[in-house]
This record gives structure tokens, C-alpha cells and sequence, in this order.
């Protein structure tokens, strides 16, 4: 990459391919013993590719409905009613991302006042990321998120206008359009006042955490604020045996392995079983098994059956795309598995 840039290196697909082929999933940073940043540099080197590259139509396509979808909140919105109303007349079924997707319930909406407030003394006022995807693919793992916050103290603001964090963009190479939305939502957060940013979605708090310099130390992943903040005693069993799978820009962009696992194993009932290979990628990697199909089921055949070898009830994910890769391969093999957003898990302790 560097070398292209320097103009030693004459631009070819086939060396291209290589890029294409990565997954982004940092895993080598947590190695490096020089830090290297990697997640930066292969984004940054596939900014120049696409600058350079004739893209694919798929190619294209994705980064058309990136910019023209996925950074608007209410064309966004519309395309979810759209997609719900096409799963019940099984429209969804005759292409593989259809069949990839999870049944769409409503989507999350904050309250109207912005602000949910603490069950219990207020403790802390922490802001939280709604984002893009997640109210759409997963309401129920926002839902659980909230109530969890709440039960800890929290007051939870919903920043009125805010978009989506831009990780989709940077990890596919768009970092211009990454930047606007970083520059919107840049001008919310400095608005308001909130002791840290929340965030569900382990790629959005990695590209948050690298992103956006003026939050500084503020973003935290869900399980590592509940494990600072604490929760209250759980009130009922789950009497479940639950399996855990590192989402990769949780375990190895922002170090964070310790924490989920603490959390699920305090469920009282729980029967915990430590899955072989769970921080190696299930082959999401964002818009990956869209690009990259291929390569992306090899790596979720290869993933599926170290969760079958847990036999457990559950697994338990942190990122929506790693959940809907592993629902997908888990129905196509008629497995009886859930996969559960740790947020659902603990919430059903209460």
C-alpha cells in the first residue's frame, strides 16, 4: 500500500485481491508487539484502492446504498418498513442477504423526551449510540441495553440527530463519507453532557474509540461500562448453557475479552462453557460475506462447528453482524442454538 502511494508499485487487481480478502478483523494488532495500528492502514489502503479500482457492480452497489442509505436516518427507516413488509410476503427468501437477515420486528425508538431515566438513585448520565442497522436489525438487544443501564443508575440520553458513526464507510474504504458523519455527530456529542458514550455494536465503539478524538476515553462498550458501573443483584435464574464468541473489534481493537465473560458467568443458573476458538472471526466482518461470499462461509462452516462441539443452548455475540451471520449458519444447519446480544442474556436475569 505504501508503495502504491509512493508510485513504486504499479497498481494490479491481483495484488488487490489480497486486500479484498482481509477481513479487517484486527486480530493481528492484538499480536503485534510493536502495536502497529493495522485496522487504520487497511482501511486507509483501501480508500486508495477504490480511488484507483474500477469497481464491481456489487462493489458499487454496496457503497451507493452505504451513502445514499445507510448515512440517512429516514431513507434508512423507510428501507427497514420496506424489508419488514417483504419478509411477511416471503419476498426476502429468493436472494442469499435476504435469507440472511433476521425477522424485523418495529424498530427501536428512543423516548420522546430523549432521556430514560435511572431506575433508582441517578447514579450517572451516559449518553447512548442508536446508530444505524441495530434499531432496525435488533431492537430487542437496544431494549435490553437500556433497561440494563437504567437498573445500573443510569440516565440514558439519546442524542437528538445523531447518525450513524461511520464504520460501515471506514471499513469498506470510504473514509470521506466516514468523515462527514464524524463532523455531524462531532457537533451533537460536544452539545451535550453525559459521563460516557455507550455503545452495543463492538465495530461502531472500535471506530468511535479510533475516530473521534474529542470523546476521548468516554466511549465504552456496554459490558465494559456495566462491569465499571455495576448492577444490582439478579433477581431470577437462567438456567441455560451459554457459549460466548469474541466479536472481533471488541476483543482485539479495544482489548476487551474479560468483561462479557465475567457478566455472563455472574447469571445465576447459567452453564458456562468456553467455546475453542471464540476470538477467531465468524467471517461478518461488515459488509464481507456480502463482498467476499465465498471466503465468508468457509470461515463460518469452520466456526460452526466449534459451537456445535459446546453444545450449548446459547451463544452469546456483542456485534449485530456477528449475530446475523451465526443465526444464518445456525437455521441453514437446522441447528436449535440461539444467539442472544449479551444485553438479552443479563436482562433475563431481571
Amino acid at each position: 500500500m505504501t508503495q502504491w502511494k509512493r508510485g513504486t508499485l504499479e497498481f494490479d487487481e491481483e495484488q488487490v485481491k489480497h486486500i479484498d480478502l482481509c477481513l479487517g478483523c484486527r486480530t493481528c494488532e492484538g499480536v503485534c508487539p510493536s502495536g502497529v495500528p493495522y485496522g487504520r492502514i487497511i482501511e486507509a489502503g483501501r480508500a486508495d484502492v477504490e480511488d484507483q479500482r474500477r469497481p464491481s457492480i456489487k462493489r458499487a452497489a454496496s457503497r451507493a446504498a452505504l451513502r445514499q442509505l445507510v448515512g440517512h436516518r429516514g431513507r434508512l427507516r423507510a428501507a427497514g418498513d420496506a424489508t419488514r413488509l417483504a419478509q411477511k410476503l416471503r419476498l426476502t427468501s429468493v436472494s442469499r442477504s435476504g435469507r440472511m437477515l433476521p425477522k424485523l420486528a418495529p424498530r427501536f425508538q428512543p423516548p420522546a423526551s430523549n432521556v430514560a431515566p435511572a431506575i433508582g438513585p441517578r447514579k450517572h448520565r451516559v449518553a447512548f449510540l442508536v446508530g444505524c442497522v441495530m434499531p432496525i436489525l435488533y431492537p430487542q438487544s437496544h431494549d435490553a441495553a437500556v433497561r440494563l443501564l437504567q437498573l445500573a443508575g443510569c440516565e440514558v440520553w439519546f442524542p437528538p440527530d445523531e447518525q450513524c458513526c461511520g464504520a460501515l464507510f471506514a471499513h469498506n474504504g470510504d473514509l470521506e463519507g466516514a468523515g462527514r458523519l464524524r463532523e455531524t455527530n462531532s457537533r451533537i456529542y460536544d452539545a451535550g453532557q453525559f459521563d460516557a458514550l455507550v455503545v452495543d455494536s463492538a465495530g461502531c465503539g472500535a471506530h468511535l474509540k479510533d475516530f473521534y478524538p474529542a470523546l476521548k476515553n468516554r466511549v465504552k462498550d456496554l459490558s465494559e461500562w456495566l462491569a465499571e458501573a455495576g448492577l444490582p443483584e439478579p433477581k431470577r435464574d437462567v438456567k441455560m448453557r451459554v457459549t460466548y464468541q469474541d466479536a472481533c473489534h471488541l476483543a482485539h481493537a479495544q482489548r476487551i475479552k474479560k468483561q462479557p465473560r465475567d457478566l455472563i458467568r455472574a447469571i445465576p443458573g447459567v452453564d458456562w462453557v468456553e467455546m475453542r476458538h471464540a476470538d477467531i472471526c465468524c467471517g461478518a466482518a461488515g459488509l464481507y460475506s456480502t463482498l467476499e461470499p465465498d471466503m465468508s462461509n468457509r470461515i463460518l462452516q469452520e466456526k460452526l462447528d466449534d459451537l456445535a462441539a459446546t453444545r450449548a443452548d446459547v451463544v452469546a455475540v456483542a456485534n449485530p453482524g456477528c449475530q446475523m451471520q451465526l443465526e444464518a449458519g445456525l437455521r441453514k444447519r437446522g441447528s436449535a442454538m440461539k444467539v442472544l446480544h449479551v444485553s438479552e442474556l443479563l436482562a433475563r436475569a431481571y
